[in-house]
């Protein structure tokens, strides 16, 4: 009955090596859920066990259809395109208004990758090593679709190893590996995520004040150049420990300027937009944040790790590296990102890209 945590990983930095058997995956790029059939009701929770059911009707109806008429099934939602996963639009699904969701059930309709089992019928699965219930799993999902999808696996290192260097051209974030003899553990990190790092230089543009006070930076943008010269903001960094925080306080007061000589002026934006500073203006991740910002001459320059791009800016938010002094802040552009090779979503998992209302 749900709520039910799922299973987490935990980071690796490469491909886990000894004698334990694993199963590997690429790693999907959306909302992780897991997803409750019995009969005609269906529940979809979230990663922190919140019901997402209202926000994707078009999944709650293909569930009807597609699935086992009693299950337990963990996934993650997606919204796949020719362009690959689109995490931006699978964002704007979590509108509060019932209209809104119903439109964009029609023209950006989610779908459910599908990679475990958890109870099939009476059967509950979570006891029984993962090699089971994947077999289990892609026995119970024969032939379902358009919507829902069994995800790829393989015991090979080396086709994990190739689906890691190309799948990322498609959007996707890496490879979970799984121990063919585990059980189903829910919110433990029992699995390992293979992610790519990389590195960039930076401009620092600004800083956010940190929540316990004045004196204290709570997270520093970032800026690359673009073609014609002006500076794109690409994300943030902000895990600093407290005493760092401060110190950086003092040492960025020199670069304080205004929005008037700042590339990015917030102070016009906020002006002609009264609900930014309420709602966010803009935040891909909190309605609520305030976005406001201290502007900084961008003088300084920052290398920070990174795992990939989504759009123009990083996925994720990125790690601290090192400071670069010897870097023009002109010469951290675009050109230096790596551009993974583009690939096809339909080539990971045939007839996954669905096609919306016009």
């Amino acid at each position: 009955m749900p709520p039910v945590p799922p299973m987490l990983s935990r980071p690796v930095a490469g491909f886990p090596q000894g004698p334990a058997a694993l199963s590997y995956e690429p790693k999907w790029d959306g909302f992780r859920s897991i997803l409750f059939r019995d009969g005609d009701e269906v529940e979809l929770g979230s990663r922190n066990e919140r019901p997402m059911t209202r926000y994707f009707p078009e999944l709650v109806e293909a569930a009807r259809v597609e699935l086992p008429d009693r299950c337990v099934v963990d996934g993650e939602i997606v919204i796949a395109t020719g362009d690959g996963l689109d995490f931006e639009a699978l964002q704007l699904r979590l509108h509060p208004a019932a209209s809104r969701v119903q439109m964009l059930a029609g023209q950006t309709p989610a779908a459910f990758i599908v990679f475990d089992l958890l109870a099939l019928g009476d059967t509950d699965y979570t006891g029984q090593p993962f090699s089971e219930r994947r077999a289990a799993l892609v026995e119970a999902l024969a032939g379902t679709g358009p919507t829902f999808h069994v995800t790829p696996a393989t015991t090979d290192v080396d086709t994990a190893q190739r689906w890691f260097d190309e799948f990322e051209g498609a959007g996707l974030d890496g490879i979970v590996a799984k121990p063919l003899d585990g059980r189903y553990l829910p919110d433990k990190r029992t699995m390992f995520k293979i992610k790519h790092q990389r590195t960039a230089d930076c401009v620092v543009a600004g800083y956010r004040l940190h929540k316990s006070g004045p004196d204290a930076v709570g997270s520093l943008l970032l800026g690359l150049y673009d073609g014609d010269g002006s500076l794109a903001s690409v994300g943030v960094i902000g895990a600093f420990p407290m005493a760092r925080r401060r110190e950086l306080f003092t040492e960025l007061q020199p670069l304080v300027t205004t929005f008037d000589n700042h590339p990015w002026n917030w102070a016009a934006y906020a002006a002609a937009n009264p609900e930014a500073r309420a709602y966010g203006g803009g935040s891909r991740w909190n309605a609520g944040k305030d976005l406001s910002f201290v502007p900084l001459r961008p003088e300084r320059v920052v290398e920070v790790r990174y795992d990939h791009m989504e759009g123009q800016r990083f996925r994720h938010t990125a790690q601290f590296n090192r400071w670069r002094p010897d870097r023009d802040p002109r010469s951290c552009t675009y050109d230096q990102l790596d551009r993974p090779v583009t690939f096809r979503l339909d080539d990971i998992v045939p007839g996954l890209i669905q096609q919306g209302e016009s």
